[in-house]
């Protein structure tokens, strides 16, 4: 930790000390305490990773918390820590503490055998110098009520059931039914009590006006569950009548007839107008399924960012779309471990061996590059037209672009 000021040092918080990991960081992120929040909400981050600089005169100066994710990934599963509640006191910025705490992240969750970090970016300047790069988008549409849905066989022979969320009572269901749907790339599912909680919770503070949370469930004749969503109406009222708006925080759909029954309801709840998706991959079903799009007003914006960590590990941790052998050249600054020249051969049936190499390279790039690549969401053909990869003269590089992508979009449903 050569980078840190003179009289800092790296902290495994106690468990004693964790109100004070939290008080940093709500001071970072402007959290005010609300003990109608704090009594309902439980503390995420696992003790043995909660991680703090502390200052000179013994206070904690700047925190950050991981989780311990299965990542999904293309083809397969990886070892990922979850970076989070990375925040740094106000006094103690411009010093070079949120490097130090990413090398500090970084060093901790390789001895863990993590081999890719994760994280969500609340301002998206920041992370990309560390070598995370943007790996997914995710789509929020605010749909007209009634907007038509084509049919799907077998929706109108589904149930819904409506009930008051509650996580005693939903929270094993909402928690399979997530996991279940765990082949997406990038949908990290919650792997703690503390986070399995977070899914259903729903403190008043957090409803901004709306009702308590409500859980409508998709049936089969046999009582199966096949889908559920969760979701609040606001109720507004205009000089022409009701206005309520359907806040929609997850929807759970298991095939193509659930996830059709699940929105034909939401889309059809009386006094309401509007209804505004939660987070969704770019090719979610109801983006097909939507008779017109246009009227949903789609907005696109950045979801999960990655960093590999062990790129040997990495690479062979997930499959590749078409064969490819390609060579390499990968700069990092955090983890010089990384860096060099790798040759990457994937076979027919997508399994990958990555070894180091003295041949020329193909490709050029920075770890940050690669992590954007990793859960098949972006297109090395775009980077290098972009100007950020450097590709050999010859290369077939749609070939070696196709590789690298994967035929469903990579989302994380849920913000961590």
């Amino acid at each position: 930790m050569s980078e840190l000021p003179d009289g800092y040092r790296v902290l495994q918080v106690p468990a004693e000390r964790q109100d004070e990991f939290l008080a940093v960081d709500r001071l970072a992120f402007v959290i005010p305490p609300d003990p109608a929040v704090d009594d309902v909400v439980p503390f995420p981050v696992p003790a043995d990773r909660m991680v703090a600089l502390e200052a000179p005169d013994g206070t904690l100066a700047a925190v950050h918390g991981s989780y311990p994710f299965r990542l999904p990934v293309p083809g397969g599963v990886v070892p990922c820590a979850g970076l989070t509640w990375v925040g740094v006191r106000p006094e103690h910025r411009r010093r070079g503490l949120l490097r130090a705490m990413i090398r500090a992240h970084l060093d901790r969750a390789l001895a863990r055998g993590e081999v890719v970090s994760a994280l969500f970016a609340a301002e998206a300047g920041i992370y990309g110098r560390f070598g995370y790069g943007s790996a997914a988008d995710e789509l929020h549409l605010t749909l007209p009520r009634r907007a038509a849905l084509r049919p799907v066989p077998g929706s109108e022979e589904l149930g819904v059931r409506l009930e008051a969320a509650d996580e005693a009572r939903h929270g094993a269901l909402v928690q399979d039914l997530h996991e279940r749907m765990a082949h997406r790339p990038g949908w990290a599912t919650r792997p703690t009590p503390e986070l399995r909680v977070r899914a259903l919770v729903d403190p008043a503070p957090w409803r901004d006006g709306a009702e308590p949370l409500l859980l409508a469930t998709v049936v089969d004749a046999s009582g199966e569950v096949r889908g559920a969503a969760a979701f609040a109406r606001k109720a507004q009222w205009e000089p022409t009548g009701p206005s309520a708006v359907v806040r929609v925080r997850q929807v759970l759909a298991l095939d193509a007839a659930a996830t059709h029954r699940l929105w034909s309801f939401l889309l059809d709840l009386d006094l309401t107008t509007t209804v505004e998706s939660p987070a969704l991959a770019v090719d979610d079903p109801l983006t097909h399924l939507l008779v017109d799009a246009r009227p949903a007003r789609p907005r696109v914006s950045d979801n999960v960012w990655v960093r590999v960590l062990d790129l040997p590990a990495a690479l062979a941790g997930r499959r590749y779309a078409a064969p490819v052998d390609v060579v390499l050249d990968v700069t990092d600054a955090l983890v010089p471990a990384n860096a060099g020249r790798w040759r990457l051969v994937a076979d027919a049936s997508g399994a990958a061996e990555v070894v180091r190499t003295g041949a020329d390279p193909d490709v050029s790039l920075d770890v940050r590059e690669l992590g954007a690549l990793y859960l098949g969401g972006r297109s090395m053909a775009a980077q290098a037209a972009a100007g950020l990869v450097r590709v050999r003269d010859g290369l077939d590089v749609p070939a070696v672009a196709a590789a690298f992508t994967w035929p469903v979009a990579p989302v994380c449903s849920w913000v961590f």
